[in-house]
């Protein structure tokens, strides 16, 4: 079995480079508000074997990152930048990750309920 390795800078790059392909309007939009220069964050679970997950995207209290053991984007909550605070594995590609939390942002809000236009006070 081969040794893993994490993933560099460069090859991260070269994926969210070629996801971003796959976004468009609404979505493209949305994740040109919420990318971030890759940055390595702390996650306790499994973080520690490649000093931390790279971190591509903030939005509110939830973060985009890429898990490099599982090869996959996921979102997680975190409350102390810096430090992610729920592991996943999921294999996804970083569009498929955009757009749950763009379902997410879209169906709850900042405060609740739908975003849009503002609506007159009864």
């Amino acid at each position: 079995m081969a040794e893993w390795t994490p993933i560099s800078l460069n090859e991260l790059l070269d994926q969210i480079q070629k996801s971003e392909l796959d976004l468009n309007g609404e979505r493209l939009n949305f994740w040109q508000l919420i990318k971030i220069t890759p940055i390595k964050w702390e996650e306790s679970t499994m973080g520690d074997c490649g000093s931390g997950f790279w971190v591509v995207g903030i939005c509110g209290t939830k973060v985009i990152w890429y898990n490099d053991i599982e090869e996959g984007f996921n979102i997680s909550n975190y409350q102390i930048y810096g430090k992610i605070e729920e592991y996943h594995c999921n294999q996804d590609e970083l569009s498929w990750a955009v757009n749950r939390l763009f379902k997410l942002v879209e169906f709850y809000g900042e405060i609740g309920g739908q975003l849009g236009p503002p609506k007159e006070l009864s």
